[in-house]
């Protein structure tokens, strides 16, 4: 197989990364390697250092080595919606000078997941072939089925790979294993799934023991560090719609028979302004901060009980509660509620649960929420006719 190497200065690597219409000499078409590095180009992708002419066709190489730019990109990841579009393209992908011999390991094509497993390839030479997740890593994608049998056949089959190497090993993240049918998966392609450690960083070793992994490789931690950088992601999406809740909040205070009074809004309002912020931060960081402690195997019913935790005592006991019996119901009904629907969003950045079992629990409790929901306003407007004089 022979690559083509892109030096920082070279004019290959400057067609290479800025997409224009020339490039060096790789193969007998150099037509097609300039469709290649074209189109391997078209979004500058620095951690591209080369290409390779094999059986497959021309197959980018991938450097093991992070760039500013892409620890900033895992930054940006965690913290905003840059996730949603922080995606490689699918297709087969080289590591080294790999050859006819060297392993297989499959990817989602979220960069963060594919970043993490080329970084720990450093000093291996391999394939990787990463799979269409729709930009979603490994665990959720094969809790969603995108991480699966079929894209993967479909890959395995599309690509030919069976051209590319003498063996038929595959080697899988140990958490894409709920999403994959490895004797279906054998049945279509002729290929062997080997479910590899559950942290990248752990398969050098899985390789040189002869594809064993020990029992420290086959156990999941998700430690409270773990769990709190994945929380930004949760609290940030509810903060977006904060404002909203809380315009809602302020116009049904504000409400009085001859229109809204914007005094009224506050001076009613700002309790459950603080109560509906405090819920959101119970069911966004406080239940995944103590998830392993909190009582129940329910997300939802965990969300609960954290919402519960802290609502009930601010409103019996602090100056957030008091100014009515029915607004008080009201708020203990709602706010834990609303932790709870959070807490449930958070299912899909763990390892604790199936797609089966998060929609179980969105179909037995979707219905409770709407019924807190109108339960919580029919209490309000009841207050609010009794301070009106109308009951």
């Amino acid at each position: 197989m022979k690559k083509l190497e892109l030096q920082p200065s070279s004019p290959e690597t400057q067609a290479f990364r800025g997409g224009q219409k020339h490039a060096g000499v790789l193969s007998q078409n150099p037509k097609a390697v300039m469709n290649a590095l074209s189109s391997f180009s078209h979004q500058q992708q620095p951690w591209i250092s080369g290409v390779l002419n094999t059986a497959c066709g021309l197959v980018p190489v991938v450097s093991t080595e992070w760039s500013s730019a892409e620890r900033r990109g895992r930054l940006r990841s965690r913290i905003s919606a840059f996730r949603d579009r922080y995606a490689v393209r699918p297709g087969l992908y080289a590591v080294g000078a790999p050859d006819s011999s060297s392993d297989i390991f499959v990817s989602a094509n979220y960069k963060l997941s594919f970043d993490i497993l080329r970084r720990s390839l450093a000093g291996m030479t391999g394939w990787i072939l990463v799979l269409d997740t729709k930009g979603i890593n490994v665990w959720c994608a094969a809790g969603k089925g995108t991480f699966g049998t079929a894209e993967l056949a479909k890959r395995v089959l599309g690509l030919n790979i069976a051209g590319l190497v003498t063996h038929s090993r595959l080697i899988l993240p140990q958490l894409g294993a709920t999403g994959v049918n490895a004797a279906e998966v054998r049945k279509k392609t002729g290929f062997t799934v080997r479910f590899g450690p559950v942290n990248a960083k752990d398969i050098p070793a899985y390789v040189r023991a002869g594809y064993r992994a020990t029992p420290a490789m086959r156990t999941i931690r998700f430690t409270l560090a773990d769990r709190l950088v994945l929380t930004p992601m949760e609290v940030n999406p509810a903060l977006r719609r904060f404002p909203l809740a809380a315009l809602v909040i302020l116009a049904i205070f504000g409400l009085q028979p001859s229109g809204i009074i914007f005094k009224n809004a506050w001076t009613g309002g700002w309790p459950f302004l603080v109560l509906c912020l405090t819920g959101l931060l119970a069911g966004t960081l406080v239940t995944p901060a103590f998830l392993p402690v909190i009582p129940f195997r329910s997300f939802a019913l965990k969300g609960l009980a954290a919402g519960a935790a802290v609502i009930a005592p601010l409103v019996l006991m602090t100056p957030l509660g008091g100014a009515s019996p029915l607004l008080d119901a009201a708020a203990i009904v709602l706010f834990p509620l609303v932790a709870s629907y959070l807490a449930l969003q958070f299912t899909g950045s763990t390892t604790f649960t199936t797609i089966s079992g998060v929609k179980k629990e969105l179909k037995f409790w979707l219905p409770v929420y709407i019924a807190g929901i109108a339960v919580s306003l029919v209490l309000i407007i009841i207050h609010k006719l009794e301070s009106w004089g109308l009951a």
